[in-house]
């Protein structure tokens, strides 16, 4: 532990102080929403687990695996082109205002694009019209997290508002959730509340925009939203592939196994999601326009920043994880009610995902820091190729189980790959 506190003060030294002190509020900020947006949801998944049952829990998290390739579509990757190139030009308010412009017109155009697809699927695809209105439902959060301007305020470095509309947002969520979800038949309203949250907190982050940070809306020239969609066009494919194995997992073991089973894989998916996102997300997010600009200043600075920074989260690991694979059956028995072996069968296996994604994390981002996009598109498009197939011989070999063996695996060869293409750039 001594060990562990002279690297976080070593390589905090490392940074100009004001340039320290304004990634550690950020930190603090999104810590505090990562605690409580991953915290409350864990509180009230016993609840709906519960209280709608397995199976009508399951058929949710369904749809919501669903939705979430229109997320990733409507994102686009401007989580991280836009972001980035908000950091480095935040001062010139011209500059700013064009690449809002043609952000959000793209976002909205892809929302549209989305809605239109998945109207079509659910009405033609027996197994998606059986169950249309938890899907429509659902699409909420689409719209929400498309107006959502979370890559503005990273790249203005201004954590505090989406800290702010989220934990109001989860707030609530949890409230509504407990004052109308008291039975079986309420479970369209676990969508209905999530979308509604995700829209109201949208359209708040809007007004924000416009009335503190003076933004306003012009029509974007055809070059600008071109040019947009060029720089994202790398992440966005990396972000297909990724999800190619990530949220396919629990698509994949909904079209394959039950919802029933689907319930059971999906709270394990969404205990280690909490275990791998907090406070890991928070601290990514945070560092990564700061980040960008050193290195625009000083390549070599901003690699030894990285790989110190890895190494802490790695150390952090080691020490947190082991317990928590410990208690997986107590933690599994606590929200499903009880001993259920292949739920914690998963989630042990994708704790040790964790693992690997917590060793890697930095080093995946740093590609994206130095512009490497392209590296970073061929490692995952790669791991995509050969996880897919993975994730469905698994499932139909070891059921829902499967899904979580073969993320293991996936995140292990991610791992490898990512640590042997970063060790060899130079700076």
């Amino acid at each position: 532990m001594a060990s562990l506190v002279r690297l976080i003060r070593k390589t905090y030294r490392m940074v100009d102080p004001l340039e320290g002190k304004r990634v550690m509020h950020n930190v603090a900020s999104l810590s505090w929403l990562q605690a409580i947006t991953y915290v409350l949801p864990l509180i009230i998944l016993p609840y709906l687990f519960r209280i709608i049952g397995p199976e009508r829990f399951g058929l949710v998290a369904f749809a919501q695996a669903f939705v979430q390739y229109f997320i990733i579509l409507t994102d686009y990757g401007f989580s991280v082109s836009a972001t980035k190139e908000i950091s480095l030009c935040h001062e010139d308010n011209a500059r700013v205002s064009r690449v809002f412009s043609a952000v959000m017109t793209v976002k909205i155009a892809l929302a549209l694009l989305s809605f239109l697809v998945l109207s079509g699927i659910v009405y033609f695809v027996p197994k998606f019209r059986d169950d249309w209105m938890v899907y429509v439902l659902s699409f909420g959060a689409v719209a929400g997290g498309a107006i959502f301007p979370v890559w503005f305020f990273q790249g203005v470095e201004r954590m505090r508002y989406i800290a702010r509309l989220n934990i109001v947002g989860e707030f609530a969520f949890v409230f509504c959730i407990l004052l109308f979800v008291r039975g079986p038949e309420d479970y369209l309203k676990v969508p209905l509340v999530g979308s509604s949250v995700l829209l109201i907190t949208g359209l708040a982050a809007q007004y924000i925009l416009w009335s503190k940070f003076g933004m306003s809306f012009r029509w974007p020239e055809y070059k600008d939203i071109r040019r947009q969609l060029k720089a994202g066009w790398d992440v966005f494919i990396s972000v297909v592939a990724i999800n190619a194995y990530t949220t396919t997992r629990v698509f994949a073991v909904g079209l394959l196994t039950n919802n029933t089973l689907t319930g059971f894989y999906s709270v394990a998916e969404r205990i280690s999601g909490a275990i791998q996102t907090f406070p890991l997300s928070s601290f990514s997010q945070a560092i990564f326009p700061r980040l960008s600009k050193i290195f625009h200043k000083n390549k070599a600075k901003a690699f030894e920043i990285m790989r110190h920074i890895q190494l802490i989260t790695i150390v952090i690991s080691l020490i947190c994880l082991p317990v928590f694979f410990l208690l997986a059956p107590l933690i599994v028995k606590l929200v499903c009610g009880g001993t259920y072996p292949a739920a914690v069968l998963s989630l042990r296996f994708l704790l040790v995902s964790v693992f690997f994604i917590s060793s890697n994390a930095f080093r995946v981002q740093f590609l994206l820091v130095c512009g490497r996009t392209d590296i970073y598109s061929k490692i995952h498009v790669s791991m995509a190729m050969i996880g897919l197939p993975l994730i469905i011989i698994f499932i139909y070999a070891f059921s829902y189980a499967g899904a979580a063996i073969a993320t293991a695996a996936i995140e292990a060869g991610v791992f490898t790959i990512t640590y042997f293409t970063v060790k060899k750039l130079k700076f």
